[in-house]
């Protein structure tokens, strides 16, 4: 396969051939979102349990909201997040929830624990980073670079509302999801 920025394409593949998939796109049940101006030309909603295929790790890079759900399915979810410098995503637990967290942009500190109090689990996470969080662990992520730390988390089962947007942290811990 020859390797093409955001696109894997076999290697019979004609770039002529591009207009022409790109034409029927409207007429299949799959979303497509181009790789350029995505926030400036489409809304992000959340497209679950629909077949959707995105370029996650520009869409993670471009999402401005604290917590963005882009697609919930019976078995699972896919939030984009924000976290400020200086901020964290909020000391939690899922009791039955496991939790997939990969970093896009930014550095933080991952922290787990079996307890509120002892989060014997420390690392340092930056781009390309996976967090692993088995349901019942409590756990927090702490921005602490000098830009906004941009992941996208994975909930099995999911964990919010489906099509959930906070535009801020005040505005998660508001709605008590």
């Amino acid at each position: 396969m020859y390797y093409y920025p955001y696109n894997y394409y076999p290697q019979a593949f004609n770039p002529s051939d591009l207009e022409y998939f790109l034409n029927r796109r409207s007429m299949n049940s799959y979303y497509y979102y181009p790789h350029n101006n995505f926030n400036n030309q489409y809304r992000i909603t959340d497209q679950g349990p629909n077949p959707f295929v995105f370029n996650i790790e520009e869409a993670t890079k471009m999402n401005e909201n604290y917590r963005t759900t882009v697609w919930t399915g019976e078995h699972s979810q896919v939030t984009l997040m924000s976290i400020n410098m200086g901020d964290d995503i909020g000391l939690e637990l899922h009791p039955h929830v496991d939790q997939f967290l990969r970093i896009e942009e930014g550095d933080g500190i991952a922290q787990m624990g079996k307890t509120r109090n002892n989060l014997t689990y420390q690392r340092r996470v930056g781009p390309g980073s996976a967090i692993l969080v088995p349901a019942g662990t409590w756990h927090d992520v702490v921005n602490v670079g000098s830009t906004p730390l941009k992941l996208y988390a994975i909930y099995s089962p999911p964990e919010h509302p489906k099509g959930t947007i906070h535009h801020t942290k005040a505005d998660a811990i508001e709605s008590g999801t």
